[in-house]
């Protein structure tokens, strides 16, 4: 029984006096900073990444995300104690709550983007977000790709839990368009969107796949978030010591406490000391960061074509789906939507 550490050789038993001193050297590094780990960029800068990332060293990208790659989507952060869900809605200055859903009003941004990029090319093992809005998967990551840590309003469900039963994210807009307390059609108990509400438990698929992503991950992207949320801002930590950690954001985060200094078990970041060796902070919006990134790496003509083909993308569809539905939906609730002149209404027979 008992965990076993990996023999030397195939004749060495695995409890020797050197897999025991091995333990306890790896042991006393990680915690205490001592020993030598790989060092594995060669400058800490944007510079040093994108020549590791080209290394062909580079193969497990993990993202971490939070609000701030949203915030040039005009997202509001719902998870904020205090904020009920349409509630308080005016301070974030959406024209008016069924906003949220409305796909002309929120588009990925450069930052989504960049990381359909990663996945694209082979590199994203996993994106962990914090954002409940989607645009993840409107940006092309699939439920695969992604861990939504506090949840989506992809997928509903009903909360009797005889029932459960899942609606999508059309079956919802449907009711919040139509002023409809979202109630479940097989035994009428409430539907609410997936979102982890302040107070409730991460998604189990969080915990399983953070234990089999971190250890493989060979460079972590953090980006728009301040790490301020546990469990999700301990995740920096779960990676090899050697896993270079790149920081775009506003402000640096993640930082080690001072006061504890080398006993910071939770393996805070470190840009500046001259212990540093493997943390980088950008601190610029996380679109600048990513445009800066992929510039350094060839790929800016790439991304910046993928961003507009998108966004065009989207907005074709959303006109479609405008012209389709503005005459139902002007006359069934008043919507404040920009409808259409009065030419529509005749041809309500293509709805």
């Amino acid at each position: 029984g008992g965990a076993k550490t990996s023999p030397k050789s195939e004749e060495e038993p695995p409890h020797t006096y050197q897999s025991t001193m091995d333990f306890l050297r790896n042991l006393f590094s990680s915690t205490l900073g001592l020993g030598s780990v790989e060092k594995v960029l060669d400058e800490l800068n944007l510079e040093g990444l994108a020549r590791y990332i080209q290394s062909g060293k580079c193969k497990n990208i993990v993202c971490m995300v939070g609000a701030g790659i949203s915030t040039s989507a005009g997202i509001p952060d719902f998870r904020s104690p205090g904020t009920g869900l349409y509630a308080n809605l005016q301070k974030y200055n959406l024209p008016y709550p069924e906003a949220i859903f409305q796909i002309d009003y929120f588009k990925p941004t450069v930052c989504h983007y960049f990381m359909k990029m990663l996945k694209d090319k082979g590199l994203l093992r996993r994106c962990y977000s914090q954002n409940i809005d989607t645009l993840e998967r409107v940006a092309g990551l699939e439920g695969d790709d992604l861990i939504e840590a506090h949840g989506t309003f992809f997928t509903s469900h009903c909360v009797s839990f005889s029932c459960r039963k899942e609606y999508n994210l059309e079956w919802m807009k449907e009711k919040i368009f139509s002023d409809d307390i979202p109630k479940c059609d097989k035994c009428s108990s409430l539907v609410k969107p997936d979102i982890v509400f302040f107070g409730e438990s991460l998604p189990v698929r969080f915990f399983t796949s953070m234990k089999m992503d971190f250890p493989q991950c060979d460079l972590l992207i953090i980006m728009g978030t301040s790490l301020q949320v546990q469990p999700f801002a301990g995740l920096v930590g779960r990676v090899s010591k050697s896993c270079p950690r790149l920081l775009i954001n506003m402000e640096k985060a993640g930082q080690a406490d001072p006061f504890f200094g080398v006993l910071d078990f939770g393996g805070g970041m470190d840009f500046d000391s001259e212990k540093a060796y493997r943390d980088v902070a950008h601190i610029s919006t996380c679109d600048e960061g990513c445009l800066a990134l992929a510039d350094l790496l060839g790929w800016k003509g790439e991304l910046e074509e993928l961003v507009n083909s998108e966004h065009s993308r989207i907005e074709a569809e959303d006109q479609q789906e405008k012209a389709s539905g503005a005459a139902g939906a002007a006359a069934e609730t008043g919507t404040p939507r920009s409808a259409p002149e009065d030419k529509t209404t005749d041809q309500q027979t293509n709805d």
